[in-house]
């Protein structure tokens, strides 16, 4: 059976053939970078620093979405908001090469943000503040809103009628998912009202990056309308007890930019359940894709759709505590 999915044709020789089309000389240097939904490769570049590229997943975004996300980095960049934006060529940073489009971004390392460091919540607070007084200047018009139709209901129905929940389990995770999804609405009934701006999406830890002159962002890919909190939650571990106090000091600094909706924190456990619900349909989604089974071998598995129903279950019950308070 031939090769059918999306990157089947993405060899080596047409990733530096792409890059060297836009005017980069590559040394010849190529590392894979840990990324699923996308293709991103380190390429070295002659008598220069390497550069990080990323092939776009085809059939994913529009190209005026992918725009969007460029535009939206090159708007914090002039901001002086320490984000990753794409480099250009010819003035345009979306580019193409037999059927790929991609992007060439400089190489920014750094390790992850210690989340249990008060300095560090409160940095990064401050950051999101001044990320979002620039993402409410303006909508985005081609990018999705992260609600919980698109993540939950249309999630749920998927994973339903494709027939991916092994049949002992089907009738309990259609019941669970339901009783999940009525709380996650009855969440956004009690924040109705709280503004949808541009957001970063995907604000988790692996894509804030560290060094000594402090954070920077990476990964718009996912930016998306959603409220702000979207961007906190993700920032939050341990039980309880602990977030209230990890959220009580990222608001605090997030209000040095930009107030913060109270309303919103209704959110939080709806929008982790929506994750969690999501992510199982990506997997399911992109299945075909042969860098799926390797990586995550066990979501074939079983005990796999177990776990995730214990999670719909746990956050049900998260869902009907109070919201954090600050």
């Amino acid at each position: 059976m031939p090769d059918e999915h999306p990157y089947a044709e993405l060899t080596p020789a047409t990733i530096l053939a792409a890059v060297e089309s836009f005017g980069w000389l590559s040394d010849g240097r190529l590392l894979p970078l840990n990324s699923y939904e996308n293709r991103v490769y380190q390429v070295g570049i002659e008598e220069d620093a390497p550069v990080v590229v990323k092939f776009y997943r085809p059939d994913r975004w529009s190209d005026a979405a992918i725009e969007e996300e460029h535009a939206f980095a090159f708007e914090l960049a002039e901001a002086e908001i320490p984000v990753v934006a794409p480099l250009r060529r010819d003035g345009h940073s979306l580019l193409a090469w037999e059927g790929f489009r991609f992007a060439v971004f400089p190489r920014r390392g750094g390790r992850p943000p210690e989340l249990d460091l008060s300095s560090d919540r409160e940095w990064l607070g401050r950051f999101l503040g001044r990320i979002h007084t620039v993402g409410e200047a303006r909508a985005f018009q081609h990018r999705p809103r992260l609600d919980a139709q698109a993540f939950g209901h249309e999630t749920r129905r998927y994973l339903l009628e494709q027939g991916w929940l092994p049949a002992e389990l089907e009738s309990v995770y259609e019941g669970v998912s339901a009783d999940a999804l009525l709380e996650v609405d009855a969440c956004f009934q009690r924040a109705a009202g709280v503004d949808w701006i541009r957001v970063h999406g995907d604000c988790h830890p692996g894509n804030v990056l560290w060094t000594d002159d402090g954070p920077h962002f990476v990964d718009l890919d996912d930016c998306r309308m959603a409220p702000a909190i979207q961007d906190l939650w993700m920032l939050l571990s341990g039980p309880r007890e602990e977030q209230v106090v990890q959220i009580g000091e990222i608001v605090e600094a997030y209000e040095t930019f930009r107030e913060f909706d109270p309303r919103e924190l209704h959110l939080v456990e709806a929008l982790r359940t929506l994750r969690i619900m999501h992510f199982a349909a990506w997997l399911a989604r992109r299945w075909d894709d042969p860098a799926f089974p390797q990586a995550f071998p066990w979501f074939a598995e079983p005990r796999f759709w177990e776990e995730h129903i214990l999670s719909l279950r746990e956050q049900i019950a998260a869902m009907q505590e109070p919201p954090l308070p600050i």
